[in-house]
């Protein structure tokens, strides 16, 4: 085993001699050149020969092995703060006998992650920082947080020789700057052959040093704590995601954010256990192409299987034979990027079953075991503390959960309604805005005629079937903003709609009687004595939701103009675009502008255009990324990609399907 820390070691030691050598390649050549010209020639094409060629290759490099990453966003816990999590840590660092984290912070992710600052692609390493979720406190208990945390100190552990903490730092800051080198990049071809080579190289002690974190997870926190956390570890962070998309995203595209988010993630693990128990039995995904983790049969089995000799030395003499500030990290690299590179950087420790954080239990599923009190002292007011750093809100409303889930419901219904009415006014050749004026038309027999042109060729039953729908959709808004309907929250199936006390409130019932000429006047007084008002107008912007961000391009021509493109699910911003000289700045820009909202958003860009979706009649593709998108007032948006168009994350692909979108008929 040490004859291949070596070769990993040295491996990694041929990142930075390719890069020289690569580097060398073109400045031979080049001196060679200058030396066969005359002095005064040499001198005078020298300089900016050496520029185009030598300058370009090095600053080429350079920007191939070297990433930023902002920190993790939490909040720093001290020893003073809580003393029996830092002696838990200390505790796993001695059981891997290597030195313990300068800090702990506590974060929003499902994640232990173990964070090294590095020079040299992790060949040097520096002060270390350990990052625990606050959802692995709400849902493990103190056995299960031994075991997470010792395993990331042992990716520190220098069993298999002093050499094994720099390999492992090193495969990590390597798995992160590989894959962001730019196609475009002139040294990266050569790089990411060499990457290849040294995968190779590096994949048996990568996993081996894998199992023996496990172990000394295993030997601080107990066999059963160990292989539960490798089992819950991926039904925890799915679970995370479910509620960030079911219960969160909804409210906070809304304009609102729950006072207490984590008390909320608190209470979709007491009411989902049966779900979760569901997420837990799922196999792992396939493993992305830097995971150093094994199979997570092999792991379970490894925890049972007796420990070789190597992996039995003890701490004190392992620690003997060890550098002192020898370290090493983890983490899948779609987890996290890292600042590694030649310049400077940082390693990364994970635990997950490949790359991914989760949760607890030994036999059942992950539930609200939590940690010692005194583990933490006031979780949740950890939580809300958070919250703040975590969750900016950013000019949202602050509410109760159910306040936040009923505002999420009503602003999706109107978004729904708002599209259906557009095509409803367009057909009729005036404004129809709310259920008021869709009775009107009702009641002197007009809706149906529109109901057949907006769904030609469809039965008579299916197009009744959606006018109802929509009358109902229009009912329940206009019961919401008379006070005579709220809704009923449930933390395990969808919200309810209910009349004011909670009664049951029949409004398709109502919505069938609306749409027939005979019986609207009937259905408008049932809705009165019900204290339904049809024509109930929103309540200040309580219904308007924030558009959902899907992505961006930068440095795109617009109509002849340099232009910024941010796309969301209801249109596209144009913003003008920034001068070449403030090229670097432009990704920038737009990030914050998508953040931002309202009349900061105006600040952010004057001069920026919303073009709806609802306003296009149609989109024709020019050429590859050159789009001509036709308005339904007749003018048309030329969008072309220029040299340096660039992307926010996910941006190209989001403007490709926005203009799939325009092109088919709507």
């Amino acid at each position: 085993m040490r004859n291949r820390v070596w070769a990993s070691t040295a491996a990694l030691a041929g990142f930075l001699a390719v890069a020289a050598a690569q580097l060398a390649l073109v400045v031979v050549p080049v001196l060679l050149v200058l030396s066969m010209l005359p002095g005064a020639a040499a001198l005078r094409i020298g300089l900016p020969v050496c520029m185009a060629t030598v300058g370009v290759m090095a600053y080429a490099t350079w920007r191939a092995l070297h990433t930023r990453r902002p920190q993790p966003v939490g909040i720093p816990v001290t020893r003073d703060d809580a003393p029996r999590l830092w002696e838990l840590v200390d505790g796993a660092a001695a059981a891997a006998g290597t030195r313990p984290p300068e800090r702990v912070t506590i974060v929003a992710d499902a994640a232990a992650k173990l964070i090294e600052r590095t020079r040299l692609l992790g060949l040097a390493g520096g002060r270390r920082d350990l990052y625990l979720g606050l959802p692995l406190l709400q849902a493990w208990d103190t056995a299960d947080l031994k075991a997470v945390v010792a395993h990331e100190l042992g990716h520190f552990s220098p069993r298999f020789g002093r050499l094994a903490p720099v390999a492992y730092r090193g495969r990590t800051v390597v798995a992160r700057v590989v894959p962001r080198i730019s196609r475009r990049n002139p040294a990266g071809p050569l790089l990411r052959a060499y990457a290849t080579l040294y995968r190779r190289i590096d994949a048996p002690f990568s996993r081996a040093q894998e199992l023996q974190a496990d172990r000394i997870a295993a030997e601080y926190a107990g066999p059963r704590a160990a292989a539960a956390v490798l089992r819950d570890l991926p039904a925890l962070d799915a679970l995370l995601r479910v509620f960030h998309a079911e219960y969160l995203g909804p409210g906070w595209q809304a304009g609102r954010v729950p006072d207490d988010i984590f008390g909320g993630f608190l209470r979709v693990l007491a009411a989902r256990a049966e779900e979760i128990a569901v997420l837990r039995t799922r196999e792992p995904g396939p493993p992305s192409t830097w995971d150093t983790h094994p199979p997570l049969r092999d792991r379970l089995a490894a925890l049972t299987a007796p420990a070789d000799p190597v992996s039995a030395v003890s701490p004190d003499a392992a620690t003997a034979d060890a550098a002192p500030d020898a370290a090493t990290a983890d983490a899948a690299p779609d987890a996290a990027t890292a600042d590694a590179a030649t310049g400077g950087g940082e390693a990364e420790a994970g635990p997950g079953a490949a790359g991914q954080p989760a949760p607890r239990t030994a036999d059942g599923p992950v539930g609200t075991a939590q940690a010692e009190p005194e583990l933490i002292p006031d979780l949740p007011g950890l939580g809300r503390a958070l919250q703040t750093v975590a969750f900016p809100p950013q000019g949202r409303t602050s509410v109760g959960w159910d306040d936040f889930f009923g505002a999420a419901r009503t602003v999706e219904m109107q978004r729904e309604a708002d599209a259906a009415l557009t095509t409803v006014s367009r057909a009729a050749g005036s404004v129809v805005a709310n259920a008021e004026d869709v009775l009107e038309l009702a009641g002197d027999g007009r809706l149906r005629k529109i109901a057949e042109t907006v769904f030609p060729g469809l039965p008579a039953d299916e197009t009744a079937y959606r006018v109802i729908d929509l009358v109902t959709l229009l009912l329940a808004l206009a019961a919401l903003r008379s006070g005579a309907a709220r809704w009923r929250h449930s933390w395990t199936g969808t919200a309810e709609l209910v009349a004011a006390d909670g009664s049951h409130l029949d409004l398709g019932g109502l919505a069938a009687m609306a749409v027939d000429p005979a019986t609207v006047a009937t259905a408008r007084e049932k809705l009165a004595a019900l204290g339904i008002d049809v024509a109930a107008a929103p309540a200040g912007d309580g219904e308007q939701a924030r558009p959902e961000v899907v992505g961006g391009v930068v440095n795109l021509v617009v109509d002849g103009a340099r232009t910024d493109v941010l796309v969301v699910d209801t249109g596209l911003f144009l913003l003008p675009g920034l001068p070449r000289s403030q090229n670097g700045s432009a990704k920038r820009r737009l990030a914050e502008f998508a953040a931002a909202d309202g009349a900061q958003r105006e600040s952010a860009a004057p001069g920026t255009r919303f073009v709806p979706y609802a306003d296009v009649a149609n989109a024709t593709q020019v050429r590859r990324r050159s789009w001509d998108l036709a308005l339904r007032d007749g003018s048309t948006i030329g969008v072309r990609t220029a040299l340096d168009s660039d992307e926010l994350p996910g941006g190209w692909t989001a403007l490709d399907d926005a203009v799939a979108f325009l092109s088919r008929t709507r």
